[in-house]
């Protein structure tokens, strides 16, 4: 549809049906209960990052007009009294200047339907990121759980001796660490290469989407290698291991590695 052919009801429809294609819950014309009192609102969105449940409230302004000051105002209390983590005023034409300045330092970002999907996406795929970290740092600390010896004869990893190079835990972790550190810059395509025989999916990334294909892939690969790994280690008496818990903003030696491959060809 021409957005100079679009109504407000089809306006609103079109950003709530930008948030469900970004995997969030989206409602439109819905009757929140806050503390003080119910507030009838555009858009809905209901989502979940890392177990953590996240609402935002979104207003639909499809004026000839830009948006005053009093409607960021009366937004700001909404937002307050249901709790909610964000506030959006989805605008046609903008925003006064006086609504800008409303805004600043709070939790309502004013922005047009073009700016929304942009930053909306960046905004979920900053937390989908956060996710992998999460996941990867429980992952190192499982790897490194294990004597050298044992991930050796357990396949973990190969022997120093071993030229095949079939398969490295550090070295995925290191590449999957490379290849976030290239997103995070929106440096695409990302070549991900951890130079080992069981290395899955297409190397080069020319996406996020591609990027999650990738990473998806490698880590459920590693995963279920190291989980029957760890199987056989318990059925032959070899299962000891030291498991520390390292804290999440503590560098470890994948990222250290990741870091100075990215420096590395960020040189070249």
């Amino acid at each position: 549809m021409k957005r100079e052919n679009m109504n407000w009801y089809q306006f609103q429809e079109i950003i709530c049906e930008h948030f469900r294609g970004l995997g969030a819950e989206a409602q439109t014309n819905v009757t929140v209960a806050g503390v003080r009192t119910n507030h009838d609102v555009d858009i809905l969105v209901k989502t979940k990052f890392l177990g953590q449940d996240i609402t935002w409230v979104v207003e639909a302004k499809y004026w000839n007009s830009k948006v005053n000051k009093s409607h960021v105002l009366a937004l700001r209390a909404i937002v307050d009294d249901v709790g909610a983590d964000k506030g959006f005023i989805v605008s046609k034409l903008g925003f006064q200047s006086g609504a800008l300045e409303a805004a600043q330092s709070s939790n309502v970002l004013l922005k047009t339907f073009d700016e929304l999907k942009a930053e909306t996406k960046d905004m979920v795929e900053a937390e989908i990121i956060k996710m992998y970290k999460k996941r990867l740092h429980l992952l190192e600390d499982r790897y490194w759980s294990h004597s050298k010896e044992t991930r050796i004869n357990y396949r973990l990893r190969d022997d120093v001796h071993d030229f095949s190079m079939n398969f490295s835990g550090q070295l995925i972790l290191a590449a999957a660490r490379h290849a976030i550190m290239a997103a995070e810059d929106f440096n695409y395509p990302i070549i991900i290469q951890s130079h080992q025989k069981e290395q899955q999916g297409n190397p080069v990334a020319s996406n996020f989407q591609q990027l999650q294909n990738w990473l998806n892939l490698n880590l459920n690969y590693f995963e279920e290698k190291i989980t029957e790994a760890e199987w056989s280690m318990y059925q032959n008496g070899d299962y000891n291991p030291d498991f520390v818990r390292t804290p999440e903003d503590e560098t470890t030696i994948s990222s250290m590695l990741a870091q100075a491959m990215y420096s590395a060809g960020k040189d070249g």
